[in-house]
């Protein structure tokens, strides 16, 4: 008996090991994998900013409320690394994104994975898809994945085109990226995919960790994984993936109305995604507002009389109505009607524009704060006269080409509106209003700003124009940089607005004869005599720009006789004294002199009378980051020994007559008809 018991104990416990640890292996199978394929209704997911799910089990990332984020995220994280190594896993997701025009679509979605401790509330909605921010982007710290389906171009990141997917890898800045679109498994040739189309279409993701490669496919809904990936790329994700980790999707609408939606989703480590069941998904829901029932099934049959009659009624009303809010549309502006706003919401959205709701008068009109009706977006609304016979074609084109315009430090040009007589211009709204507001002061008072303030704005502006220099599909002139066209937001942050006066040309291509265009005392001595805007008229304008908020006065002002005074003039002389702390502003109790005299400096070089002698905008960013030193400015320097000279016979004296400033958007459209 012994013996049997000997040898039955040694045929149960090797058994019964094997059978532990094959549940215990189908356990770690269920739990490292999961698969959505009826839809997501009653689905454990963490829902952040927009993100819903439908009654209809569908995952609404984005609703079509302009800049407006979401995230959605898998509950339970994953252990994605055994030691140093990342493990592989694999991901299918069925998605849908809905635009009005998939040209003009507002950014896409974002597979992603990302540690538990990774602040998405920090990150920024736009071209930013609510992944990072201007900050964050780019920073190895971040330790964040991700597949995005993009459906903007941004020149910040480097995107090929509108319409592309990109492995992203701690940023925004992808690593590889091509158009959409997928290889046919019978002739090989690519066709292609339109993102935005309002088509559900089906992605799948995958990491060898063995192999250490990032595969990316996708093709439309119902068709086979293609064999030929469409992306493909060597990238050791050990070096960014944490221990454990989450898996989900950011997803962000920008200028323009745009929903994001997901229908079916799965996932799994080291080994294959589970497949997605495409007959059990729900629909993509019709895009645009729903149909309402037809008035005859609401109203009782013995009513009709009754409600023709009241029909005519209305219809009078309505026409009355409508010549309250009638706009001036023309033929051409199809092409531009997404950047179009009815008259009819921008009156409501200002209470009439009513005094109340006034931010400012300046020589080109008035500005009306505003809140959108749906989608309750703060906007600044400009009114200016018009005269539509000349020019309006070609000055709209160019609004909605700035409007294309994506930086921190600019603000955003919406969109506009024609009016009778009137052009309504509609920019983002900067709750702490212009510069000179808190340089000078106003109606209400502002509180002083600081030097590290000022600082900070100054280097933001010369950012910003950097960006519509050097950085942007076309070079872009503002032609206006002044105090009271830098806008505040609400950490404070310098953002340049008012791009009625802006011109942009191909790079490559010289800057053509203009109409001299903006305000006296920030205006290039060369216009005029050559009557041509170039970037270097606009380091000019900066230049004085520096010197006004770093001496808290306005480029032209008067003295107690009368006389009048030009800030440049004024901040020479104290250099060439010797004495040029003594221009700083008064109500700076504590500043930084080193960098209070660097700006003093750099002022005086970039509004230098000879435009040779200015830096451009690039050059300036260094000298303003500390990355170069500021040449050494002294009065036996050659370059201020003419300026000197010039200061000694008077500045204006310099100048060659030129026009005054314009005084209406007429001369304004006026100049641009004969231009083109």
């Amino acid at each position: 008996m012994p013996q049997a018991h000997e040898k039955l104990s040694c045929f149960l416990i090797p058994f019964l090991v094997a059978v532990s640890l094959a549940i215990c292996s189908a356990g770690d199978d269920v739990s490292e994998q999961f698969v959505y394929s009826g839809g997501f209704a009653g689905a454990n997911l963490t829902l952040g900013d927009a993100a819903v799910l439908t009654p209809e089990g569908l995952l609404e990332l984005t609703n079509g409320t302009l800049r407006q984020k979401a995230h959605a995220i898998h509950p339970a994280p994953f252990r994605f690394r055994n030691a140093s190594t990342a493990r592989s896993f694999s991901a299918s997701l069925v998605f849908g994104i809905l635009c009005p025009d998939d040209d003009n679509c507002g950014h896409g979605i974002i597979l992603f994975v990302a540690p538990g401790d990774y602040n998405f509330s920090a990150a920024f909605p736009s071209q930013y898809i609510g992944f990072v921010n201007g900050t964050s982007n780019g920073a190895a710290a971040n330790h964040i994945f991700g597949v995005e389906l993009d459906t903007d171009q941004n020149n910040e990141f480097r995107d090929i085109d509108g319409n592309h997917v990109g492995i992203d890898v701690d940023g925004l800045t992808s690593v590889a990226s091509t158009s959409a679109g997928y290889f046919g498994d019978d002739d090989g040739v690519f066709h292609n995919l339109t993102l935005a189309s309002g088509k559900a279409m089906q992605a799948w993701v995958d990491y060898d960790g063995e192999g250490k490669q990032i595969t990316v496919a996708m093709a439309p809904i119902g068709t086979a994984r293609p064999v030929k990936p469409l992306l493909s790329t060597a990238y050791d994700l050990s070096t960014v993936l944490t221990d454990t980790a989450y898996v989900g999707f950011s997803s962000a609408t920008g200028s323009f109305n745009s929903r994001h939606y997901v229908l079916g989703w799965s996932f799994a480590m080291d080994g294959p995604a589970p497949a997605i069941d495409i007959a059990q998904l729900p629909k993509l829901p019709r895009f645009g507002p729903k149909r309402r029932p037809k008035l005859a099934q609401i109203i009782p049959p013995v009513a009709t009389a009754a409600f023709i009659l009241a029909i005519g009624t209305v219809t009078i009303l309505l026409i009355r109505r409508r010549r309250k809010y009638r706009e001036l549309r023309e033929d051409w502006e199809v092409e531009f009607g997404p950047h179009r706003f009815s008259y009819k919401d921008l009156f409501r959205a200002t209470g009439g524009f009513k005094d109340k709701n006034l931010l400012g008068v300046g020589g080109f009109g008035r500005v009306y704060k505003g809140v959108l009706p749906v989608s309750k977006l703060e906007i600044a609304v400009k009114k200016v006269s018009h005269d539509s016979k000349q020019g309006m074609k070609e000055f709209i084109a160019e609004v909605v080409s700035i409007g294309r315009l994506q930086h921190r430090n600019l603000a955003q040009l919406l969109g506009y509106c024609r009016r009778k007589g009137e052009l309504l211009l509609i920019y983002e709204y900067m709750p702490n209003g212009s510069l000179d507001k808190h340089l000078y002061g106003g109606d209400d008072e502002k509180p002083v700003l600081d030097w590290d303030e000022r600082f900070r704005i100054i280097k933001g502006i010369a950012s910003g124009l950097l960006y519509l220099h050097e950085e942007w599909e076309k070079v872009v002139i503002h032609r206006d940089i002044k105090a009271s066209n830098v806008l505040l937001d609400g950490e404070m942050n310098g953002r340049l607005g008012d791009f009625g006066l802006a011109r942009m040309y191909d790079r490559g291509a010289n800057a053509q004869t203009t109409h001299v265009v903006g305000t006296i005392g920030y205006l290039a001595p060369e216009l005029g005599r050559t009557n041509k805007a170039t970037p270097l008229t606009d380091v000019f304008a900066f230049g004085i720009f520096l010197l006004e908020v770093t001496c808290g006065q306005r480029p032209i002002s008067q003295n107690s006789q009368g006389d009048q005074l030009m800030l440049v003039d004024w901040v020479l002389d104290h250099w060439l004294r010797g004495s040029l702390t003594e221009t700083v502003d008064a109500k700076l109790q504590h500043y930084d002199v080193d960098q209070a005299c660097l700006a003093l400096k750099l002022g005086l070089l970039c509004s230098h009378p000879l435009q040779n002698s200015r830096p451009d905008m690039r050059q300036v960013v260094r000298y303003l980051n500390g990355d170069v030193q500021l040449p050494e400015l002294t009065p036996t320097n050659e370059s201020f020994q003419i300026l000197g000279l010039v200061q000694n016979e008077g500045f204006d004296s310099y100048l060659m007559p030129y026009p005054s400033p314009m005084e209406s958007i007429n001369t304004t459209l006026s100049s641009l008809a004969a231009e083109k």
